[in-house]
C-alpha cells in the first residue's frame, strides 16, 4: 500500500511540474534579443564634512565603469574607481586621501 501511495505522489508531482510556468532571461523573450544593457546613473549624499558619500556607474554593453567614495572613520575619504569589460572581472583601484586621525 505505502508504494502505490509513494508511486501516485510521485505522478502528480510530474503532472504538476509540467503545468508550472517556465522562465527566461530577459534576452530570450519576444522574437529577437534585447541587446546588452546601456545605462547612466549616479547619486550622492551631501551632509557634514565627514559624511558625504556617492557613486556613480556607466554601463555600455558589456563594458562598465565607475566609482563611489565615501569618508572613513578615521578622517580619511576612500575613492574606488572601478571597471569590467566583457569577461574581464571586477577591477578596482583604491584611492586614500588625508591621514588617518584616531581621537
Amino acid at each position: 500500500m505505502t508504494c502505490k501511495i509513494l508511486l501516485l505522489a510521485g505522478l502528480v508531482a510530474l503532472a504538476t511540474a509540467a503545468k508550472l510556468p517556465s522562465f527566461r532571461s530577459p534576452l530570450q523573450v519576444g522574437s529577437g534579443e534585447l541587446g546588452p544593457s546601456q545605462y547612466k546613473f549616479n547619486w550622492s549624499v551631501h551632509g557634514d564634512d565627514d559624511n558625504s558619500f556617492g557613486q556613480q556607474e556607466v554601463r555600455d554593453g558589456y563594458h562598465t565603469q565607475g566609482s563611489y567614495s565615501v569618508h572613513l572613520p578615521d578622517g580619511r575619504l576612500l575613492t574606488v574607481t572601478y571597471y569590467v569589460d566583457g569577461d574581464s572581472g571586477f577591477v578596482a583601484e583604491l584611492n586614500y586621501e588625508g591621514e588617518a586621525r584616531y581621537d
